[in-house]
């Protein structure tokens, strides 16, 4: 019989994306992420069989929970060019470095994509949907995301409340 988990997945993923954000998926080992969450390494490596299965699972996680907030703020804003602009205010922007090191997995890459197809949908339906709002769609998410990767960085260029005027 199986022993219970005395810590859920959920709070060991906490911790991996801690250490992945912070110092790279390099640092990410049974060693660092065990002394984070109090769980021994043989227990991590029994429960994810290698780095690389913790890894992946973490990120696989951690693209269907950023999908989730999606879902959940879809009736938050209002249908119009000014609802899109309000409606990624409530959303979470994954940090550059998980996207990054999401690409290198294919959980990660999958996960990605697929929040990036619900976020461009949601924005392109307050837009108008149609070919234009999904055109309107694929650009600002795109600056909304270089945004996002400059202000992490250290600077901000411009406000997407500007861009989002300047677009018919």
């Amino acid at each position: 019989m199986a022993r219970t988990k005395s810590l859920p997945d959920v709070e060991i993923y906490a911790h991996l994306l801690q250490v992945l954000t912070d110092s790279g998926e390099k640092s990410a080992s049974f060693g660092i992420v065990s002394a984070r969450c109090g769980l021994a390494p043989a227990t991590l490596a029994q429960r994810f069989g290698s780095v690389d299965g913790m890894v992946s699972a973490g990120l696989a996680w951690e693209w269907a929970r950023l999908a989730d907030t999606v879902i959940a703020a879809e009736g938050d804003a209002l249908n119009s060019s000014k609802g899109a602009q309000a409606w990624l205010r409530l959303l979470p922007s994954p940090p550059p470095q998980l996207l990054a090191i999401s690409l290198r997995y294919e959980a990660g890459r999958q996960g990605a994509e697929t929040w990036r197809g619900l976020v461009k949908q949601a924005i392109a339906t307050r837009r108008g949907g149609g070919s234009k709002g999904r055109e309107s769609a694929a650009l600002i998410f795109a600056a909304w995301q270089g945004r996002q990767m400059w202000e992490a960085a250290g600077g901000k260029s411009f406000r997407l409340a500007d861009m989002m005027k300047a677009m018919p």
